[in-house]
């Protein structure tokens, strides 16, 4: 039995009060990281745990990263049963409630003593590695450090018993000086390669990240093309997958779905520079290109972005090659390439929807995409509802300036930051998602921009459900704020709504300064409906404060509601009742139930 290792997203399960406070400290400092807890210990957890053992065990045998906040005792006899293979089963780290203590149990060499390591330095506490090459050497082969991979197909179960047994190996690394494999260093028969060819060259290959993979390609190119052509370059040069530290092009394909696809596929991040840099390596280029150059500012993409990023010491080691509607080239570097310095990242902008204001309405794909974020923009008054253990950079801005604020976000995204853009409810109902679509669309430096927009709930769809089912037929939402939309239309639409009998669910229904359009919003619908039709008034919904009252049509007046109100207007066949204890629940039907 074996599992693929999703190591894209750590579970952090704590399963008591004891250990929530650490769980949370672990949980925000972790790429990735999901908190997994019953609901009686975090009602706001990402995910809920329900039957602890049976949870871990699929957590387990669906290849998902554990860190438990628990006893180790309580992962042993939960996860003993599925212990089968070593080289396929994923990491799984134990973690006292005080974060003192942190014990890889599972999966070491797979990811588990960097794991613990990492935890360690959040909590503070001892990472407790046991296997026996860290503990004996302080060298694991098969857990190299960051810029070293190990070639897929080594045989390290007869060298890591060697090891064990005070073997010391011959080291062949005249390509690249691997000074962390010094502790093992010797004049022992056994060979440990260091190499970016693809063929093995010994029992153990260890791949350093030298190659710089250099792209381009047509505008829509479909990624599967890109990833056929940088296959059999790589083939072709016997150039190992693994030896590749980074895919780089040009800023104008920062948001290509095909070049962001292929660095997701070799496991590599994406790196862009600007035109200027690349025409730069003119003199390097094997293939220099006038018309490249007319097109988009420098005599070549695949060779320079290569050669850009393996530095000035490095070198060319395959010439461009061309699909049709692609190309690739790959350069080599002295010593192993550190990606995050190099060229920017691929910015990109996430609209997150914060829902209604409590944590525990928040999408799970929305508090990961805040943990991603390098920098929230956003109204003060957002920002404040995201929990401070969020550690992007904030920015704040004042009520109104909403183009500003925008822009602000798309330029920061643009530099290559991943930007969240943060608003209450659902960012695409009467929010900046429109506007962030409307500036994009009508800017040409933000169309290689990827945007991405995360929904929410939005207060109608939180008050419906506080009350019943007022929303289960036909509705519409209308904007009773005039700041933006003439009058005139906005008594256009209520007109439309009350002929169709739409339940109506108002935003922004009054101000300080504007109150005669919810008055008379009520009388046109209240001329279409009977005044007993039931009406919701929900206030600060998510919030402490919350109230929400149900009331006739006849008796809705302007002053029964503010700007923190959203009301919900029946149709004719709303309904209410009320509980066995008083409580007012409302419905629309659809018609299943005869009347």
């Amino acid at each position: 039995m074996g599992w693929a290792v999703r190591v894209a997203e750590t579970a952090v399960v704590v399963l008591g009060q004891a250990g929530l406070a650490t769980a949370r400290r672990i949980a925000s400092g972790l790429d990735g990281a999901v908190l997994h807890a019953p609901l009686e210990v975090a009602p706001d957890a990402d995910t809920p745990v329900e039957v602890a053992a049976e949870h871990l065990r699929a957590l387990f045998a669906g290849g998902q990263a554990i860190v438990g906040v628990c006893a180790a005792g309580i992962l042993i006899r939960c996860l003993a049963p599925l212990l089968a293979d070593k080289g396929c089963e994923p990491p799984v780290v134990a973690v006292a409630a005080d974060g003192a203590s942190v014990v890889p149990l599972v999966g070491g060499h797979r990811g588990a003593n960097a794991l613990a390591l990492r935890v360690a330095e959040r909590t503070g506490g001892h990472a407790a590695l046991t296997t026996a090459s860290d503990t004996s050497h302080g060298v694991a082969l098969d857990d190299p450090p960051p810029g070293w991979k190990l070639a897929p197909g080594s045989d390290l179960k007869a060298v890591m018993a060697s090891l064990r047994n005070g073997e010391r190996f011959g080291i062949d690394d005249c390509l690249v000086p691997a000074p962390w494999l010094d502790p093992i260093r010797g004049e022992g028969a056994t060979r440990v390669a260091v190499s970016v060819a693809r063929t093995p060259a010994a029992p153990v290959v260890l791949h350093p990240q030298v190659l710089a993979l250099g792209v381009g390609c047509e505008r829509g190119t479909e990624p599967g093309e890109l990833w056929e052509l940088v296959q059999t370059t790589l083939a072709a040069a016997d150039l190992a997958e693994p030896a590749v530290a980074l895919v780089a092009s040009l800023d104008l394909k920062a948001g290509e779905p095909a070049v962001l696809a292929l660095a997701e596929r070799l496991g590599v991040p994406a790196r862009f520079f600007e035109a200027t840099t690349l025409e730069a390596e003119t003199p390097r280029l094997a293939n220099p290109s006038a018309v490249v150059f007319q097109e988009v500012g420098c005599h070549g993409v695949a060779e320079g972005a290569a050669l850009a990023a393996a530095g000035p010491k490095g070198r060319l080691v395959v010439a461009k090659r061309k699909s049709r509607r692609a190309t690739c080239a790959v350069a080599q570097a002295p010593a192993p390439l550190d990606a995050t310095a190099i060229g920017r990242p691929a910015g990109r902008l996430v609209l997150v929807s914060l829902g209604p204001g409590a944590r525990a309405q928040r999408t799970r794909a929305a508090d990961q995409a805040l943990r991603r974020c390098t920098d929230l923009v956003g109204f003060t008054a957002y920002l404040d509802l995201v929990e401070p253990e969020v550690t992007a950079t904030r920015h704040g801005f004042p009520l109104g300036g909403e183009v500003e604020r925008c822009r602000f976000a798309l330029d920061l995204a643009r530099e290559g930051a991943t930007v969240g853009l943060v608003g209450s409810g659902d960012v695409g109902i009467y929010a900046m998602a429109a506007l962030v679509e409307e500036l994009a669309a009508t800017t040409p430096a933000y169309h290689h921009l990827p945007i991405e927009t995360l929904p929410g709930v939005s207060a109608m769809h939180l008050a419906a459900a506080r009350i019943g089912a007022p929303l289960g037929h036909d509705f519409c939402a209308i904007s009773l704020s005039d700041l933006l939309t003439p009058w005139s239309v906005i008594e256009q639409r209520l007109e439309a709504a009350a002929a169709g009998d739409f339940v109506v669910a108002f935003y922004n229904p009054v101000s300080k300064t504007r109150r005669t359009g919810f008055a008379r919003a009520l009388a046109i619908l209240g001329q279409a409906r009977p005044a007993r039709t039931p009406c919701v008034l929900a206030r600060q919904l998510g919030r402490a404060d919350e109230t929400l009252r149900v009331l006739p049509l006849g008796e809705l007046t302007v002053d029964q509601v503010d700007m923190l109100t959203v009301v919900l207007v029946g149709s004719r066949t709303t309904r209410v009742w009320r509980d066995a204890f008083g409580r007012a629940r409302v419905f629309t039907p659809r018609g299943y139930v005869a009347s």
